[in-house]
């Protein structure tokens, strides 16, 4: 390659393996996760890949094929991940991180065939984090695989949320489903009337049950709910046609109806019955609330995975290019090393891997903050039940004070009396990590999905014409496609960054950004290179451009920060996004070189490994920096109104002739001033005098120190480039094409 030579450094011999992963992604304790990964990997490598390879993905029905992809899903108990073992599960404690892996491996092949395996966890979701113990019991183990000796075929469940027809992907209130009683005798059970038709339905082909959500259309009935359908209701189960998507083939989508009669115990949660009027316990949407804050992390771990199951295709496609030219015989630079001897394609390939490694780093600490946040929000909810306190709004008034005590806990010192009692304390644990939570689950799912989308046609693009045919290695072209259904999967990117404008102006949230502020400046002191010091400055400059948006207003007087004004809250959203991918993408690097020397196996690789990986941190913190730099930049300037040549205009420069009397008195200031008029009143050829900078001198030398914070990424890049042009890869896919 064309790159300049470089400092000897360790170099990364293979690629990254299971064992290197699983300490990144902190699961190389949890031998049930590790075991979980093969299973997953063979059904995906195996059963799934075969039925991509055999064109499966061609045909929008459901087929034989794709039904016994469910069945080896069965077998490999993944349909059971989610369950607890009582239920026929095999996973003790908090599952997200062992589904974020599941679907992981899945979608390291097909995104359908993640999605397919997660469709019945998603109907399922409803009941579990809601439903009344009977109901939860009842459909774990009606949906749980048959264990040996049992003579029936598991239940598949479906998610119908709101999408009225024609159109899909809308606001989460907009229900399109109307329930009313159409039975109720006195001392029995109301008999409920469910009138609803959905659309993009994953699963519906094999669904038994569906949880749907419904309004009132009745006033015996408050507000919405979710309920449970079955198909052997009295009335219409009809799973509709099949949709005509292009994309997750694998996946059963369709556009069912259902009119039938329920009893009302299928209320997901129960029901009480206030002065003759049924009211649900949870209305739909908090239902859905505490469904889609998990999943939607495992929907952007899927996009993650296609960008690094990217790689060694791309790698294998670059150096094989021109074998089989009469000018490219073994042993010269084109045939041993194709395209990789440019480095445009290195550096290309560099930022897909950068952006792959980062998502899956943002992902994994996503799903993991989940699994440590289930047992505190139990504890939660058990305590304030004790005082009794229940109910979204009468739970958040009742956290406030806890919010304060929250926000001391991160300042107060190491040897602060009090920083046991609050890291003891469930409330106060909550609090942070619910904080926290509420941003990483949608910026996981915004970026991960959205700018992986961006990031898949990179790869694609890659391959050449090669990449967008059905012979193309890894399925790079229906992965570029399946990337832009799981951005607008579980709600668009427009609903993921209405989110974050909310939560991530919380103050809990602003005092933890603070503390990951210093946290990187820290790591910057003890590991440089690792771009830790450029993300610093970098989120240094985010937090400051909201502080200075929120109190400021635009050239006509109104307001720059509130919830109307997308064009700002929206771009800060995204902004926000690439910083907390950089740190994740950071900290899983620090966690490999910390526990990796532990770990006899990593014994020769480790050093090469982590300067490889530490590369692609600083690539991609550099990349972070850029895109924070530029959208503050635009958004404290871009709202001011350029200085135009009239009379209040030039009122701000010099006249030719005072600056000449200036120079006698301040010599060089000639050399500075920008904007002069000359004696006959012509002024320089531009729109205007510049825009002056008072009130945002800080954010100009904050701009000035994040430039000088990029110095040597760009080196990074080129190590990183050449270690990709070096790296082993084994020499074919281990799935079939």
């Amino acid at each position: 390659m064309s790159t300049s030579a470089l400092p000897e450094t360790a170099s990364m011999l293979t690629l990254p393996t299971d064992q290197v992963r699983s300490i990144l992604w902190r699961f190389a304790d949890r031998f049930d996760l590790q075991m979980l990964v093969q299973s997953a990997r063979g059904v995906a490598r195996g059963t799934v890949a075969r039925l991509v390879a055999a064109g499966e993905r061609n045909t929008h029905d459901w087929t034989p094929l794709k039904d016994e992809m469910m069945d080896a899903f069965d077998r490999a108990g993944l349909t059971a991940v989610f369950m607890e073992p009582e239920e026929g599960g095999f996973i003790v404690g908090p599952k997200n991180l062992a589904l974020a892996l599941s679907a992981f491996e899945l979608a390291w092949v097909d995104g359908g065939a993640a999605t397919a395996s997660l469709a019945g966890f998603l109907a399922l979701s409803p009941i579990h984090e809601r439903g009344t113990p009977e109901q939860a019991q009842h459909y774990m183990s009606l949906a749980a695989p048959p264990q040996p000796g049992e003579d029936r075929k598991a239940w598949r469940g479906a998610f119908a949320l709101t999408e009225p027809i024609p159109y899909v992907g809308v606001d989460t209130g907009m229900l399109g489903g109307k329930v009313r009683i159409a039975e109720w005798k006195g001392g029995e059970e109301p008999l409920l009337h469910v009138d609803k038709r959905g659309r993009f339905i994953t699963n519906i082909a094999t669904a038994n049950f569906v949880t749907a959500a419904v309004s009132s259309d009745d006033p015996r009935i408050k507000g919405s709910c979710v309920i449970i359908l079955e198909d052997g209701d009295e009335g219409t189960f009809d799973p509709g046609t099949p949709t005509r998507k292009l994309v997750h083939q694998l996946s059963s989508t369709g556009d069912p109806i259902f009119n039938l009669k329920v009893p009302a115990s299928r209320i997901v949660g129960g029901y009480t019955v206030k002065d003759g009027v049924i009211v649900p316990n949870f209305s739909h949407g908090e239902v859905i609330e505490a469904v889609f804050r998990r999943t939607r992390v495992t929907v952007g771990l899927m996009t993650a995975a296609k960008l690094l199951s990217a790689i060694e295709p791309v790698i294998r496609y670059q150096r094989s290019r021109f074998r089989g030219a009469e000018g490219a015989r073994p042993g010269t630079v084109r045939y041993e090393q194709g395209i990789q001897q440019r480095e445009d394609a290195l550096h290309r390939l560099v930022d897909v891997w950068a952006s792959g490694e980062a998502a899956a780093s943002l992902g994994f600490a996503a799903a993991r903050l989940f699994d440590e946040l289930d047992p505190l929000e139990k504890q939660k909810t058990a305590i304030l039940r004790e005082r009794g306190i229940a109910g979204g709004r009468s739970e958040m008034k009742a956290l406030r004070a806890t919010e304060e005590s929250a926000i001391a806990f991160l300042t107060m010192k190491p040897n602060d009396s009090r920083r046991a009692e609050y890291a003891a304390d469930p409330l106060v644990q909550y609090v942070l990590k619910d904080a926290e939570a509420n941003v990483l689950c949608p910026a996981t799912k915004l970026w991960n999905t959205g700018h992986g989308a961006n990031m898949m046609r990179e790869a694609v693009s890659l391959m050449g014409g090669y990449g967008i045919t059905e012979d193309c290695p890894g399925f790079l072209a229906s992965k570029w496609m399946d990337a832009q259904l799981e951005a607008t999967y579980e709600g668009p990117e427009a609903v993921q960054r209405r989110q974050l404008t909310v939560t991530m102006t919380s103050t809990v949230f602003l005092a933890q950004f603070r503390a990951w502020i210093t946290e990187m400046r820290h790591i910057a002191s003890i590991r440089p290179g690792t771009g830790a010091c450029t993300l610093a400055s970098a989120m240094q400059m985010w937090l400051w451009t909201l502080n200075h948006l929120q109190k400021v207003t635009d050239a006509a007087g109104n307001k720059l920060y509130h919830g109307q004004r997308q064009g700002v809250t929206f771009a800060m959203a995204d902004a926000l996004c690439w910083l907390l991918a950089s740190r994740c993408q950071i900290l899983d690097v620090l966690e490999l070189e910390a526990r990796g020397t532990a770990d006899a196996s990593l014994a020769d690789t480790l050093r090469g490994t982590v300067q490889f990986l530490g590369d692609l941190c600083h690539v991609q913190t550099a990349k972070a920096a850029g895109e924070v730099g530029r959208i503050c930049a635009e958004l404290v300037f871009g709202y001011k109104k350029h200085p135009s040549w009239n009379d209040a205009g030039c009122n701000q420069c010099f006249s030719v002739d005072e600056l000449a009397e200036f120079e006698q008195t301040m010599p060089g200031i000639t050399s500075i001033v920008l904007d002069v008029l000359k004696a006959d009143g012509s002024h320089p050829d531009k729109a205007g005098p510049c825009a002056s900078c008072i009130g945002e001198s800080d954010f100009l030398q904050m701009q000035n120190k994040l430039s000088r914070c990029l110095s040597g990424s760009r080196l990074a890049k080129d190590r990183a480039a050449e270690t990709v042009s070096a790296v082993m890869i084994p020499e074919a896919l281990d799935y079939p094409q």
